[in-house]
């Protein structure tokens, strides 16, 4: 039995749109990307938005020729052959897996910071807010993913609704006071293009997931029509707010505030109260609170889709049954639902949840941007084959330009443990390649069994 092809263009733009979490990357990407590039953090988010549009083509290129929940998985595999593929696929797994544990653990301290404008804070229930966030989220995705694509979209458009209010007002504000500046677009003078090139990784980690849409494949109606949509309109719509937002977080904070913002453990609910109330700092905390778990749900929705695709070519048939009531990948979502449980509740007291959800992002991010430079490469391969040479031109473009937030993110090495990161995902892709070796049977598995 295959799963329930039951969704619609909005139903895949609100996967998208909740995986890469909008609210939720503004209320706490902005101090890391301001702290590598100080003022230019808007011109990073600028110009990750023109290239991930690129990156996002060569997904529509495959996304109109094969419908797959496993996405890059047969991507991939239709290029490079099943080897790769299967990588790919794995390295997928572990993006949507970890950035749904991270962004779980996140959740609880939104809602810590609401409860403490009131002075009610209890910051020791994080965990219980993330592992309720879980558990929530595997029961609507394992009964009915048309309702809970709907919810994440209606979530996270509320969310952002109410930082676009916050934007405007510190905009009206500022500019009354003859405060608004072009410097957020240019290279700030002391960190430069390097501290811009830092920043991207920040950058890239707020739109990662947009591809996750294209995991819908096999569910969306009409697949070729409703993927691409989703894809490219999710990078360009999120770029937009995106630059909006951190211009807005720097011209309130004041340019030469930086480091402030850079310190900042919660930037949105310091404006809010600098420039309206107490009362909207707490509508914006539980609005990223909101954005956390729609991304919690639509991170393990993907995770559990590429764990069916991969399951299905036989790394564990277990997990490659559609549970027949709701057309939905039951097993494997219980099983991925197990796997980020055990980080928020293992790890991320250890950790913290700030740094849990740093490592995690960090981990998910070197996996992604592999995938993004083989997806980028393989639609320029079959551009070549067919002489398209302008798909091509966008493919090589992507492939290359992702080499930079990569450089950057092992280099200059980073302070323990964020050193280690690198290390985990190459073991981590070293496992997928040792499971090729002991079960040849996943790199002989036909395309159409993939997806």
């Amino acid at each position: 039995m295959g799963l329930r092809r039951n969704l619609g263009p909005m139903e895949v733009v609100g996967l998208s749109l909740s995986m890469i979490a909008p609210t939720t990357a503004m209320a706490f990407n902005v101090t890391l990307a301001a702290g590598a590039a100080g003022v230019a953090a808007p011109l990073a988010f600028a110009i990750s938005t023109v290239v991930l549009v690129i990156v996002g083509l060569s997904f529509v290129a495959f996304a109109r020729r094969v419908a797959s929940a496993g996405s890059a998985y047969a991507y991939i595999t239709a290029e490079f052959g099943r080897w790769a593929g299967f990588i790919a696929g794995w390295a997928l797994l572990l993006t949507y897996a970890v950035f749904g544990a991270g962004i779980a653990a996140l959740l609880g301290v939104f809602v810590d910071a609401a409860l403490g404008n009131y002075h009610l804070g209890l910051p020791k229930l994080w965990t219980v807010h993330g592992t309720f966030a879980i558990l929530l989220a595997t029961f609507l995705a394992y009964r009915d993913m048309r309702l809970a694509t709907r919810l994440m979209l209606v979530l996270e458009t509320i969310s952002v609704l109410a930082i676009v209010v916050l934007g405007g007002i510190i905009l009206t504000e500022v500019s009354a006071k003859g405060g608004l500046s072009l410097a957020p677009f240019m290279p700030d003078k002391g960190a430069g293009w390097s501290g811009v090139g830092y920043a991207l990784v920040f950058a890239v980690l707020s739109f990662a997931g947009f591809e996750g849409a294209a995991t819908l494949g096999e569910e969306a109606a009409r697949p070729d029509r409703a993927i691409p949509l989703a894809v490219i309109g999710t990078v360009i719509l999120a770029g937009i707010f995106y630059v909006f937002a951190a211009y807005t977080q720097i011209i309130g904070y004041g340019l030469g505030n930086m480091k402030a913002l850079a310190s900042a453990a919660a930037p949105l609910n310091t404006l809010a109260l600098k420039y309206v109330s107490r009362d909207f700092a707490t509508v914006l905390d539980l609005a990223a609170a909101i954005s956390a778990f729609s991304c919690v749900l639509a991170s393990l929705s993907a995770a559990a889709r590429m764990l069916f695709a991969l399951g299905r070519a036989g790394l564990a048939p277990g997990v490659a049954t559609v549970v027949p009531h709701y057309g939905t990948p039951g097993r494997a979502i219980l099983a991925t639902s197990g796997l980020m449980l055990a980080g928020v509740l293992i790890w991320a007291p250890i950790a913290g949840a700030s740094a849990f959800y740093g490592d995690m992002g960090t981990i998910g991010v070197l996996a992604l941007i592999l995938v993004y430079m083989a997806v980028s490469a393989a639609a320029a391969t079959y551009a070549v084959r067919r002489r398209d040479f302008v798909w091509a031109a966008f493919g090589a473009f992507g492939t290359v330009f992702m080499v930079w937030p990569l450089y950057n993110s092992v280099y200059p090495v980073p302070d323990f443990p964020g050193n280690l990161w690198p290390y985990i995902v190459v073991v981590y892709l070293v496992i997928g390649v040792g499971l090729l070796l002991l079960r040849p049977a996943l790199a002989r598995t036909s395309l159409a069994e993939a997806g």
